[in-house]
């Protein structure tokens, strides 16, 4: 072991001990101790594997803070690892040498506006546990090559940019455990332009990363999200975002949860993916997708979306099952009123899920801007939908509304207007044009107009069990 102190450091916060630390990597047993201090810093502590072994920074259980007062990552760790994480595609000198660096009980601060946390590249089984890292630009920035990451335990707290950011990375095996992360102005965890397979985004807080906390003039419009992906040039596959408590205050085009996919074609990319028992609120739009294909969004509860809960378009194979989509009752009063839209998407289902709106039918949260919609489900040049056991309760104009629509099937739905006096004008609204649809075994109340408003009758072939 050997401590940055006997190499140098002072740890007084104010004296540099750049060129301490840097020697103590070098030179010294792998792992590189601080102990209670403040270890100034004005250059970014490069621990090249392949040249300097196997290497770990601990900071004795959290007493110890690494102020970066230089720009770059304060701790760059770089690995020459560049095939998969298959045992056969290893040469001898990673495991010897490279293998498992490991950060861990350590604080990273900023006192520059472009530090950063910790890079990471070309790495073979990065860990990082028990790490706080604020008040830098990125706190975590994946790139290149890594395989089998661990991040678990950590604490990554109102920076200016993202808590995690994979930007151009190739990466199977990636598990984001039980962390904090929160108040990053640029998003969350935040995935563009990169190649990844075997991401577990599992157990995590991760809450209001948007410009609310920073203010920074004109920037609240910027797009940011919980977590965001867009895989760009490359492609997302083999995920879950399971038991996470994912929510934000609004900000304008924001989400909590947005995957981009690529358009066009049957292979968007962006897919292989589950959602499942998590808490989602209080964004503009909780969920987003965008070009997906192949994701499970099941045993959520997601409340109160400014402009919706959750947002489909141009997407398919969707399977929307077993969720509550509705607001937060302790508000009381205050209610937004949103709902649930697919768009331009084909071959989806949305099966066992209450949707439920607020009393009142609008917003009535003070300074929120207006909601304009046609209903509170709205299924939108869609193609191939199914609704199955589907409570939509107290929508506004219309519970459901359909619009060129062909091969929608609805079986088994509950659709009610349960307010005194009624609001919704007809439980379904069905415009346009479209072929093979059908409304079968339905409970569907009738509205202050009527139950069903279609362009065309022939449009629907209705079996009912009306009021």
């Amino acid at each position: 072991m050997a401590h940055v102190k006997d190499f140098g450091a002072v740890g007084d916060g104010k004296t540099d001990d750049s060129e301490a630390i840097q020697h103590a990597i070098e030179t010294g047993e792998g792992i590189v101790e601080f102990g209670r201090g403040n270890y100034r810093i004005t250059r970014t502590i490069k621990i090249d594997l392949s040249k300097h072994g196997r290497t770990s920074i601990t900071g004795s259980d959290g007493v110890a803070k690494i102020i970066m007062a230089g720009s770059g990552p304060a701790f760059f760790f770089q690995g020459t690892h560049a095939k998969t994480a298959d045992p056969n595609g290893f040469r001898p000198e990673e495991w010897e040498l490279e293998r498992m660096p490991m950060v861990t009980g350590i604080e990273i601060t900023g006192d520059h506006p472009e530090a950063d946390g910790i890079r990471i590249e070309g790495v073979m089984q990065p860990t990082l546990r028990g790490v706080l890292i604020r008040q830098v630009h990125t706190a975590v920035h994946l790139t290149s090559r890594n395989r089998n990451l661990i991040i678990d335990h950590c604490h990554f707290y109102h920076n200016t940019g993202v808590g995690v950011h994979m930007d151009g990375l190739n990466m199977h095996q990636c598990n984001i455990t039980g962390n904090h992360i929160s108040y990053n102005r640029l998003g969350g965890i935040r995935i563009e332009n990169s190649e990844i397979r075997n991401l577990q985004i599992t157990g995590n807080d991760i809450e209001y990363n948007n410009n609310r906390a920073f203010q920074v003039p004109d920037a609240d419009s910027i797009p940011t999200a919980e977590i965001y992906i867009h895989v760009g040039e490359g492609s997302v596959r083999e995920a879950t975002i399971a038991s996470n408590t994912i929510q934000a205050t609004y900000s304008p085009n924001g989400a909590n949860i947005h995957l981009i996919g690529t358009g066009g074609g049957i292979d968007h990319k962006m897919g292989m993916t589950c959602i499942t028992g998590n808490l989602i609120g209080s964004q503009e739009t909780n969920v987003l997708l965008e070009s997906v294909r192949g994701i499970t969004l099941t045993g959520n509860y997601i409340y109160s979306g400014h402009h919706r809960n959750l947002w489909v378009r141009d997407s398919r194979n969707i399977v929307v099952g077993s969720n509550v989509i509705g607001h937060n009752p302790d508000y009381r009063k205050n209610e937004l009123a949103t709902g649930v839209r697919f768009e331009n998407s084909k071959n989806c289902i949305l099966q066992g899920t209450l949707i439920q709106d607020s009393q009142a039918g609008k917003h009535t949260v003070p300074d929120t801007v207006p909601i304009v919609r046609d209903g509170l489900v709205e299924i939108v040049d869609c193609q191939g939908m199914t609704l199955n056991g589907v409570q939509i309760l107290e929508g506004e104009p219309y519970s459901l509304y359909l619009e060129d629509c062909e091969d929608t099937v609805l079986t088994g739905c509950t659709i009610l207007d349960q307010r005194s006096p009624k609001q919704t004008r007809a439980s379904i609204r069905w415009k346009g044009v479209g072929t093979g649809n059908l409304i079968a075994a339905c409970r569907i109340g009738r509205g202050t107009q009527t139950d069903i408003e279609a362009d065309d009758e022939s449009l629907v072939k209705p079996h009912l069990i009306g009021d």
